[in-house]
């Protein structure tokens, strides 16, 4: 298991150390899993997965940190609500 960052999270911890967050960019695909996503995610047969990479940047254009994950399509519902421009 991976160690809890605390209140706020990894952002709260990556702007306490003076990385002002600008914004995120996301890419999101669908896609059928590998053999071993296939047994580390316990899926059923012919379930695709969610692959979604997220980079934060700070305000000065640079990448601060990036979420690589994989979820199983059947069992996520990945919701988001944008401004209009």
């Amino acid at each position: 298991a991976e160690p809890n960052p605390g209140p706020g999270g990894i952002y709260a911890r990556l702007e306490e150390l003076g990385h002002r967050l600008d914004h995120f960019e996301e890419e999101i695909r669908a896609r059928m899993p590998s053999p071993d996503e296939v047994r580390t995610l316990r899926l059923a047969s012919g379930v695709p997965v969610i692959h979604l990479i997220r980079t934060a940047f700070d305000q000065e254009g640079r990448a601060v940190e990036v979420c690589d994950t994989v979820m199983a399509a059947d069992a996520y519902v990945l919701s988001y609500q944008l401004p209009a421009m």
